[in-house]
């Protein structure tokens, strides 16, 4: 027990001081880009389990992932010098995203309010409701994507 105490502390201070480290934009971009494409597989399991057989724990687990990423805090990764593609790290973020703090705000607001509700939905256990708030989660997130995101 005192190892598994002793390593979950080690992890967190290690994951405090790296927390602390001022970000190179090249670093925002690859973790923002990283954070997204694990969301949306974890969106794509939900799909497949509306999709095909219905397993709970696995729409449960994705749902978890799902939230927690849009809970994070990435618009930290939104910082200066990520506007544009930097090093070998491509972004497709639209300039305007940068200029309407305001807007990408309130669409962040409104995809963790829909995020955490397909978790709590998804904790249910009902396929029927996970359907109906997937669906308005992913509106949420596309919402943001027609707006700010480049093709």
């Amino acid at each position: 027990m005192k190892k598994v105490v002793a390593a979950l502390l080690l992890t967190t201070c290690a994951g405090a001081v790296f927390a602390q480290q001022a970000l190179k934009p090249e670093e925002m971009i690859k973790y923002r880009k990283a954070g997204y494409s694990f969301m949306a597989w974890n969106m794509g399991k939900i799909k497949a389990n509306l999709e095909g057989t219905y397993n709970k724990e696995q729409v449960v687990a994705a749902a978890n992932v799902v939230a927690a990423t849009a809970n994070s805090g990435m618009g930290a990764l939104f910082g200066a010098g990520t506007d544009k593609d930097v090093g070998s790290e491509k972004t497709r973020v639209k300039p305007e995203f940068f200029k309407e703090q305001d807007k990408v705000k309130e669409l962040a607001m409104a995809y963790i309010k829909e995020a955490n509700e397909l978790q709590k939905v998804a904790a249910t256990g009902d396929a029927a409701a996970v359907k109906v708030q997937f669906g308005k989660t992913g509106e949420s997130c596309k919402a943001c994507h027609d707006k700010y995101r480049k093709d």
